[in-house]
């Protein structure tokens, strides 16, 4: 039996003792007048019977959840229920997280991958906000809110510093040309020559969990702006733009495997024009621009004719198949067949399968004025030349790396076994996953709420963060150990990860607690905790949509937005008094 499943039996056979009821009486009388222990029965005057206070019972002190589970009103037993139940939604978590990823690997992307594993991933933390306000009165409920928030803030904040920091520096590469090389970690602990390279999804990944926060500055205005009329109003409609903003997160993650998959093509064939035109360049018996920058025709005739290989006027497509292979595309991954038809679309106007010299001329000045438009044309000063095809070139192969490789179809994996088992597997675990996050949601929120009481420390406090430790420890583990194989790829899917589940939490979750707040007429009282999350997602989401290469220093900046969000928190509403 793993190590793993020892500690989780250990756990649960401690948690059955806790289910045991016990009960307790308390001798009493009059103080003694030697301050000895007493009897019950000094100063006691021919006491016909002992003094005996009536059973009391645990019960009386603190309300059982489900009517059997344990509960105590000592801080340290209530911190064996927060370690005992927190173990138990870190359990949960990880069977929802390998359900997934073996749910994807039999289906792949689209549906599963875009609308299924976000929503899976953000469960046990929707279902503990969703506890934390629904059950008892809207007296208690408005009082264990603030564990729902807390879990809210505390999980955004720790997905976007601890874990985004400790990512940058477990993935960290030598950088070369602001580029982190694969594999290559020769630089030590360098702040500036080391760190990771991320593709343009990862970019477009943080500029939606940055647009994410719109539903917190919805319901936040009628503070901002002194108003107690409008508030209820205010989560009403932040609760609708948050609900609209999750379909249409959810809608984009099933399309965005097509949306890449085309753009990647088009990458492809650019990459393609430019190599094609840099041969040509090379090849041409003379310039391929005269000196006022426009295209020689001359010369790209010339051109046709070295190309046109049986001199029958005509290009075929074996013959710029030949061309495109003698070009040899090495640094990307090139469908040679697919190259010629774009190609042949491109030039061959007539649609008779043959490109003329006509067609070629117009095709390459075609082509020629793209590359002007993208690469700059500009003359070299010693040499007296255009340079702008191989700039040109240059942007065309960046382009393509940012896009990085292509993803999976929806199709079933060619070469998994027994994928029936799988797939059966892997809907079983995502099923007692659920199962154990709704049974001990609950109980979680009310031990944390009983230790909030026994100790003085405010629920949220503890919320932030306890609770996310538990709810994201499977998701840390896995993206640091992704991180560590030192690949652009990797560290590409992982902080495009980090971010999917911070934009969920935007809006799944958040939609969750609006939901709460509307329906059971609760107060929202969280001016302090909406600011912490603006300020960490406005940050880590705007350094992240820009620039593509994070060098090591910026891990010190994800970590010190975590204690930083903890001490705003504490002067905003102890010192100021926000809340």
């Amino acid at each position: 039996m793993p190590p793993r499943h020892f500690l989780f039996l250990f756990f649960f056979i401690l948690f059955c003792f806790c289910c045991f009821p016990s009960h307790a009486r308390f001798i009493t009388g009059r103080t003694s007048p030697t301050h000895l222990v007493s009897d019950g029965i000094s100063s006691v005057k021919n006491p016909p019977y002992l003094l005996l206070k009536p059973v009391v019972s645990a019960e009386e002190s603190c309300e059982r959840t489900y009517g059997f589970l344990p509960c105590t009103t000592t801080a340290l037993g209530n911190l064996f229920l927060i370690i005992v139940y927190g173990y138990l939604m870190y359990i949960s978590a990880t069977y929802l997280s390998n359900g997934s990823e073996l749910l994807l690997e039999i289906l792949g992307p689209g549906i599963v991958g875009g609308l299924f594993l976000p929503i899976l991933g953000a469960l046990p933390d929707a279902m503990l906000i969703l506890v934390s306000g629904l059950s008892g009165t809207t007296e208690t409920a408005q009082s264990q809110v603030s564990v729902g928030m807390g879990l809210l803030a505390g999980s955004t904040v720790m997905l976007l510093t601890v874990i985004w920091g400790s990512c940058v520096v477990v993935g960290k590469c030598d950088l070369h040309d602001s580029i982190a090389v694969d594999g290559e970690n020769t630089k030590g602990f360098s702040l500036t020559e080391t760190g990771v390279s991320t593709d343009i999804w990862t970019c477009y990944a943080a500029r939606i969990m940055a647009i994410s926060i719109i539903p917190f500055i919805i319901v936040q205005l009628p503070q901002v702006l002194n108003s107690t009329s409008g508030r209820h109003l205010a989560v009403l409609i932040a609760l609708i733009v948050s609900a609209l903003m999750l379909v249409s997160y959810c809608l984009y993650q099933v399309f965005q495997p097509w949306i890449q998959r085309r753009r990647l093509a088009f990458a492809k064939h650019k990459h393609v024009i430019s190599g094609i035109l840099r041969h040509l360049k090379k090849h041409a018996l003379g310039s391929l621009l005269t000196d006022d920058g426009e295209p020689d025709i001359e010369i790209i005739k010339k051109l046709f004719e070295t190309i046109d290989e049986n001199h029958d006027g005509h290009l075929s497509p074996s013959e710029l198949r030949a061309l495109i292979i003698g070009i040899r595309f090495e640094e990307i991954d090139l469908d040679k067949d697919d190259a010629v038809r774009k190609v042949m679309a491109d030039f061959d106007t007539s649609l008779d399968s043959l490109v003329d010299e006509d067609e070629f001329v117009k095709g390459i000045t075609k082509w020629i004025n793209e590359a002007k438009q993208t690469g700059g044309a500009y003359l070299e000063p010693n040499s007296g030349t255009f340079k702008f095809i191989d700039r040109f070139h240059q942007q065309t192969k960046l382009e393509h790396d940012l896009l990085g490789s292509e993803e999976q179809s929806d199709e079933v994996v060619e070469g998994i076994e027994n994928p029936r088992w799988i797939s059966f597997k892997a809907v079983l675990m995502l099923l007692l996953g659920t199962i154990i996050a709704a049974a001990f949601a609950d109980p979680l929120v009310d031990a944390v709420d009983n230790f909030s009481d026994a100790t003085s420390i405010p629920s949220f406090f503890i919320s932030f963060i306890a609770l996310p430790l538990a709810t994201n420890s499977s998701e840390a583990v896995s993206a640091i150990i992704f991180s560590s194989r030192k690949k652009k790829r990797t560290a590409s899917l992982t902080f495009s990860e980090l971010y999917g589940a911070a934009t969920m939490n935007n809006v799944l979750c958040l939609s969750v607690f609006l939901a709460l707040v509307y329906i059971r007429g609760l107060t929202w009282d969280f001016s302090s905790e909406v600011l912490v999350i603006l300020i960490v997602c406005l940050v880590m989401g705007g350094f992240a949509s820009f620039r593509t290469t994070f060098p090591l220093w910026t891990c010190s900046v994800a970590y010190i937005l975590y204690p930083f969000s903890l001490a705003l928190v504490y002067v905003l509403d102890y010192v100021f008094g926000w809340s």
